[in-house]
């Protein structure tokens, strides 16, 4: 794995996007121990500069890979997924990474490229690449590039929902056409990999994007849980009570009802990976 320095390490979506990875490695010992890590009862921040070697995990279902876990089931957290970036040397992969059959999953590659097969068939996946892994699935991935991939793997027990059965889903980014908001003229639109009407589904997983100077114009207060890890650009988030400034490779786990708004700010689209638990009735 690669220990150097991290810096602003990006792949081109081949549309003027880019996706921030995180590298590792280590800060010298002159940096200052202050950073940007937050943790509240309602919300928690991940800056980039936490991704570092030190805080790497090994998953025993995996060959030649380091994870860095973002979000888990815990007390004050949000519960519903978890959240993991994998790097993935060349030649690495898993032939059975999911331990829990009753367990969905999301990937979305953002650096290399990595082959996942599902019942027999192969798909080949670059950056902006993702896939949907129905629960029970039997799938692989192999890390196929010149380079490691880096890549976003969601994780969600599926709540079966009769008469409805998601099915895999593969696909790019650069290849669904954003959905502008009303009233935006297209400065705050989203990709949607998953599609919002079709009830089998019962996780979301879309890219938001915001023109320099855009925004969520009110705090938004909503029972869906989220993740959200910024792939390009700056802006800032009102979080319940606090201004929250971040950048492309930092993390926000929200809590059920986080208020939550939104500016973007420099000079570049502000775009970032959003998770969200949909489609189900509450249980009691």
């Amino acid at each position: 794995m690669n220990d150097a320095e991290p810096t602003a390490q990006q792949a081109s979506a081949g549309t003027g996007a880019t996706y921030y990875a995180p590298h590792g490695g280590h800060p010298p010992q002159t940096d200052l121990l202050t950073d940007r890590a937050v943790i509240r009862t309602a919300y928690s921040v991940i800056p980039r500069g936490v991704l570092r070697d030190i805080v790497t995990t090994v998953l025993p279902e995996w060959r030649d890979t380091r994870a860095w876990v973002l979000n888990r089931p815990a007390h004050g957290g949000p519960v519903t997924f978890s959240q993991t970036i994998l790097e993935v040397a060349p030649g690495g992969g898993s032939d059975a990474p999911e331990p829990q059959p009753e367990v969905e999953g999301f990937l979305f590659i953002m650096e290399g490229e990595a082959e996942v097969t599902l019942d027999g068939e192969t798909h080949r996946l670059g950056p902006g690449g993702f896939a949907f892994l129905p629960a029970g699935a039997q799938w692989t991935l192999s890390s196929v590039g010149q380079e490691a991939v880096r890549l976003h793997w969601l994780r969600k027990r599926y709540q079966p929902l009769a008469g409805h059965t998601p099915a895999p889903l593969f696909g790019n980014e650069n290849d669904i056409e954003p959905s502008p908001m009303p009233g935006t003229e297209g400065r705050w639109r989203t990709t949607r990999m998953i599609d919002p009407a079709d009830l089998a589904y019962d996780m979301h997983v879309n890219i938001v994007t915001f023109e320099p100077g855009a925004s969520i114009p009110f705090a938004e207060t909503h029972e869906m849980e989220h993740g959200l890890y910024i792939l390009q650009g700056k802006g800032v988030y009102r979080l319940n009570d606090d201004w929250v400034e971040v950048q492309e490779g930092d993390f926000l786990a929200l809590r059920a009802f986080c208020p939550q708004a939104c500016y973007a700010g420099g000079p570049e689209p502000f775009r970032y990976l959003l998770y969200k638990d949909v489609n189900r009735q509450v249980e009691l």
